[in-house]
């Protein structure tokens, strides 16, 4: 038997291709809940992600699993409207009139932000073309540096620095260019008069999670399972020890916050080969693997309201506000499908559980949320919102520090024991953005390395 440690979408699509080669597999997963940041919660109408989500146009490996389960014809691509707040004002950047108009560019610096998302780099006056092609030699180079030296100071200070410093805060300027650099290229196709076409699950991407779920089989998969050991023989993976809970009145039973009795099972699985489909924590518990990659958090609430706020999807906030960026989903996807409830996404990226703002309970936040719209939009009323659902998670995404690629948690483990391979958000695929795409490229990676 294979283990898989980690039920989230690497660790589904890392079964699923196993399974084609004829393997047995079987998930563990932790939570009660299969999807890791793509669970969902329930609306008016459709479930929405508690994280949300979109598709790029580069992620092709999951729109070819999309279509292999028999969801193609639900994906559909409409544009996603950007724009950025700024002195009490937002200024949408999608259009070639709009951008021209963004008063914190010059012309010249407009032209040289373009020429650099197109990928031609002008150092020189001479044009280059494949200058971008290999983000690793961006790896060890500052942020900072690297636009200026490739556009100007303006786009810089106007356009990059307050956007890298919402989503990093005081790492910012540990940054590498090779993750800016890597945002540029991820963006996918563009139309010249629109904007960016997103890729969107009609049902949310919930239903990708249950069709991955039925073609592994839920008898493969064991949800409220803990692997809390990883036993070796002869220098391979021999077996792991998988912790699950169930009510009980059991003398043995622990008890529980609400009174009810828990018994904790301890079982022994004999494997062959162990994936952790999971965080490099998770592989540091069960082996002596140090992994230095180090990760920030996001704390996230969607709020559903009876009328909308914007016209636009994403919203970047260049403010003094509790967010860094307002996510307007119904702007991208119609309200319709949620019962007629506008969703907002709010937003804000923490160093980790010690943040102060993430200690702060769930009304505290949803409060300076409330705060934070009001002072913002002189339309806001309060009295629109009709729930707010909070979640936050210590680790969502890498820090893509410079020097990033040489902490990179390898595929294949044999250096710690034969059998053992890593398919989570520390892989190589997650590198320099990580994405949905990234993490079935994962999943599957750590599949065909067993096979073959």
């Amino acid at each position: 038997m294979i283990a898989i440690v980690g039920g989230g979408i690497a660790g589904l699509a890392a079964a699923r291709r196993l399974q084609a080669a004829g393997r047995e597999v079987t998930v563990f997963e932790a939570a009660e809940q299969i999807g890791g940041l793509a669970a969902t919660v329930e609306t008016g109408g459709d479930p929405i992600e508690q994280y949300y989500h979109h598709l790029s146009k580069s992620e092709e490996r999951i729109v070819e699993v999309i279509e292999e389960v028999g969801l193609g014809e639900d994906l559909h691509w409409p544009v996603g409207e950007t724009a950025n707040y700024v002195d009490s004002t937002v200024w949408p950047l999608d259009k070639p009139w709009e951008i021209l108009a963004y008063p914190y560019l010059s012309l010249y610096d407009t032209f040289r932000l373009g020429m650099l998302v197109k990928g031609v780099d002008l150092r020189g006056g001479i044009p280059s073309f494949d200058s971008y092609d290999s983000l690793d030699a961006y790896d060890d180079v500052p942020i900072e540096q690297f636009v200026t030296e490739h556009t100007t100071r303006g786009v810089y200070e106007h356009f990059f620095e307050p956007l890298i410093e919402a989503k990093f805060g005081d790492r910012a300027d540990e940054v590498s260019a090779a993750w800016l650099l890597g945002r540029v290229q991820f963006r996918g196709e563009r139309d010249p008069i629109r904007g960016e076409y997103l890729g969107y699950l009609d049902g949310g991407f919930g239903r990708l999670i249950d069709a991955l779920i039925e073609d592994v089989g839920r008898d493969a998969i064991q949800t409220g399972a803990r692997v809390t050991d990883l036993e070796l023989a002869d220098g391979a993976v021999d077996r792991i020890t998988v912790e699950t809970s169930g009510d009980s009145s059991g003398p043995d039973a622990e008890g529980s916050d609400d009174g009810e009795q828990t018994a904790r099972t301890t079982t022994a699985h004999p494997v062959d080969a162990v994936i952790v489909a999971a965080m490099p924590s998770v592989l540091e518990s069960l082996t002596d693997y140090s992994c230095p990659i180090e990760f920030q958090g996001t704390v996230c609430s969607i709020i559903a309201m009876d009328e909308q706020l914007t016209d636009t999807y994403w919203l970047n906030v260049v403010d003094d506000a509790p967010f860094g960026a307002l996510i307007e989903h119904t702007n991208f996807v119609p309200p319709e499908r949620y019962g007629g409830e506008h969703l907002l996404y709010a937003v804000k990226y923490v160093d980790g559980p010690e943040d102060p703002f993430f200690q702060r309970s769930d009304d505290d936040i949803e409060a300076a949320w409330l705060d934070g719209l009001d002072d913002l939009f002189e339309q806001f009323d309060r009295s629109a919102v009709e729930w707010i659902e909070t979640a936050r998670n210590p680790r969502t995404a890498p820090v893509y520090e410079r020097g990033y690629l040489d902490k990179i948690v390898p595929t294949d483990l044999s250096e710690i024991a034969d059998g053992l391979y890593y398919a989570g958000m520390g892989s190589r695929t997650q590198y320099p953005e990580r994405s949905l795409d990234g993490g079935i490229r994962a999943g599957e990676r750590a599949a065909d390395l067993i096979c073959d």
